[in-house]
C-alpha cells in the first residue's frame, strides 16, 4: 500500500547490510502516529521478513500504559511523555530514548454539507471546547449570532489519546482541560464517520486522517485571532510553525533495553531513514533532515529522558531544543 519506486533500489541496498536474525518488534500507541509507524513497518517486513513487528492501537495514554510495564519495545505518541508517566519510568526501572519522526497538523473539520462556516479562531474554539461551557454552549450561533441556531454536535479525541492532551493544551491552556459532553474516540476513523455525515457537527483530529477522508470532509482554516490570517494546515504551513497553535511534533518511544537488542536498532535506523518519504506518502509532515540525524545520534548514543520534561511543546522549536540536548 505505501511503496513507491524511489524507495525500491534503496530499500534492496539496505537489506544487503542487516545480519540475519529473526525476531518479534511490539508497538503500540497513538492513532495519529500510527500510519507512519505501519508504514515504516510494512516496507521493513518486506525486507526482514523474519522480523515480526505488531503495531496496534491504544491512544497515546494507553501505549505509554504498556509501555511503562514493559509490554511494548516501541511507544507511538501524538504528546510528549508525560511528567507522571516520566515518574513511573522510574519506579519501574524502565529507561526510554524519545524520538520526533514527523510533524502533524490538529484538522478542524465539519461535514461537506455545513455551508455557513468559513473560519474559527482560537477563542471561539476555546467557546466551544472549554470546560466551562459544557451543557451551556450547545447550539452553533452561541458561538457567533449569524450562525443558525442549530445543535453544536462535537466530536474529538478520547482522553487516552495524545491528540486530546495537546488539543485541550493549545485551545484550552491545560492539558485534559475540556468539556465532557461530546462524542469521544480513540479512534480517529470514528470520528470522520461521524462528523462526515453531521451537517451540525465538528471535529479535529490528525491532519492525516483529514488527507485520507478528504473527498468527506471539509477543513476549516483557523485564525489565531479575528485580526490574523486564516491558515489551513498544510505540509508548509505546519513546518514552519504558520499553522498555530494546532502544529505540533510526533515521537516514537524506545525502551532502553530494546535497544540493545541488534534487530531493534536495525528498525529504528529504517524508520529514521526512511520517515520523511513515507510520512509524505500518508499524509503527514517530514520534519527537517537535520532533525532525523540528530534524532539518531541521540539513539545511538541512548540518550535517555525527554527534551519537553521541562519545557511546552506548544510553540516549541524542536531543532533547537534537539541542538541544546546534544551540547
Amino acid at each position: 500500500m505505501y511503496r513507491f519506486i524511489s524507495l525500491a533500489t534503496m530499500l534492496l541496498l539496505f537489506s544487503s547490510c542487516f545480519k540475519s536474525y529473526e525476531g518479534k518488534i511490539n508497538i503500540d500507541g497513538s492513532s495519529t502516529v500510527y500510519p507512519l509507524t505501519e508504514a515504516v513497518s510494512e516496507e521493513f517486513r518486506d525486507i526482514r521478513p523474519q522480523i515480526r513487528v505488531t503495531v496496534g492501537v491504544s491512544g497515546t495514554g494507553g501505549g505509554f500504559k504498556k509501555f511503562l510495564r514493559s509490554e511494548t519495545d516501541i511507544s507511538n505518541a501524538s504528546r510528549p511523555i508525560s511528567k507522571s508517566e516520566i515518574e513511573l519510568s522510574k519506579q519501574n526501572n524502565i529507561g526510554f530514548i524519545e524520538i520526533p519522526v514527523s510533524y502533524d497538523g490538529l484538522a478542524v473539520v465539519i461535514s461537506p454539507n455545513n455551508t455557513f462556516v468559513d473560519y474559527l479562531t482560537v477563542e471561539e474554539l476555546h467557546k466551544m471546547w472549554a470546560p466551562e461551557s459544557q451543557q451551556k454552549i450547545t447550539r452553533w450561533n452561541q458561538i457567533r449570532p449569524e450562525w443558525p441556531d442549530a445543535p453544536l454536535n462535537l466530536y474529538g479525541a478520547g482522553t487516552s489519546s495524545g491528540t486530546y492532551d495537546y488539543f485541550t493544551e493549545a485551545i484550552n491552556g491545560k492539558a485534559k482541560a475540556s468539556r465532557g459532553d461530546y462524542t469521544a474516540s480513540e479512534d480517529d476513523n470514528v470520528l470522520v464517520q461521524g462528523v462526515s455525515t453531521d451537517v451540525n457537527g465538528l471535529a479535529y483530529f490528525g491532519l492525516a486522517y483529514y488527507t485520507e477522508n478528504k473527498d468527506k470532509l471539509k477543513l476549516v482554516p483557523i485564525k489565531v485571532d479575528e485580526d490574523s490570517e486564516a491558515i489551513y494546515p498544510t505540509d508548509e504551513t505546519v513546518r514552519t510553525g504558520a499553522y498555530q497553535p494546532l502544529a505540533r511534533p510526533e515521537f516514537i518511544y524506545i525502551n532502553v533495553k530494546s535497544a540493545e537488542i541488534p534487530y531493534v536498532q536495525d528498525y529504528v535506523k529504517f524508520y529514521l531513514e526512511n520517515a520523511a518519504a513515507l510520512a509524505e506518502e500518508i499524509g503527514s509532515v517530514a520534519l527537517p533532515s537535520e532533525v532525523y540525524k540528530l534524532s539518531y545520534e541521540r539513539f545511538k548514543n541512548k540518550k535517555t529522558g525527554s527534551i519537553f520534561e521541562n519545557t511546552s511543546i506548544v510553540g516549541a522549536n524542536l531543532l533547537n531544543l534537539l541542538h541544546e540536548d546534544a551540547q
